[in-house]
């Protein structure tokens, strides 16, 4: 599928390959990147498609695009530092159209020991700051929060009877 950046292209000033080459190499270097958004940075570079790709296709070769390696990282920070779930965290990636094989290899880095302690600190906060004495409003408030952070419902629902709400 591809996407449309023409309407885009318009506002963009056109730069030469090799220009555009470096400062994506740069854009790389800063932190990691996924295909998709480099694709798009350089949609903004009004380059056309063909030379788009072969800027990408050296990125690869140079290994300053790397789809495993931005999966790893983009998993442990948005579970570190964000304190999402899997299954947030799975549908961000699909989002930057990271093969499922990248995908799991980077959800698979995230140890089950860490995952349960973050996932009770996510519970405990939210369940710490609601107001008022009603126990099953409680327990659908904290588990309907646990579940938009992207944790899965049987392990928090298991995590609830433990912290009896």
């Amino acid at each position: 599928m591809r996407v449309d950046y023409s309407e885009r292209r318009t506002k963009a000033t056109a730069l030469s390959t090799e220009t555009a080459l470096q400062k994506i190499k740069n854009w790389c270097a800063y932190q990691e990147r996924s295909q998709q958004e480099t694709r798009r940075k350089l949609f903004e570079y009004a380059l056309p498609s063909p030379q788009i790709e072969q800027i990408i296709a050296t990125l690869i070769e140079e290994n300053f695009l790397n789809e495993e390696r931005f999966a790893i990282m983009f998993a442990s920070g948005k579970f570190r530092i964000k304190q999402w779930g899997r299954i947030k965290i799975r549908l961000e990636l699909q989002k930057h159209r990271i093969s499922e094989y990248c995908i799991n290899k980077a959800l698979k880095n995230i140890q089950q020991e860490d995952y349960e302690v973050v996932l009770q600190k996510v519970i405990d906060k939210k369940r710490s700051g609601i107001k008022g004495e009603d126990r099953k409003k409680k327990y659908h408030t904290v588990l309907n929060y646990a579940l938009s952070r992207g944790f899965e419902s049987d392990l928090i629902i298991e995590h609830l009877k433990e912290t009896q709400i």
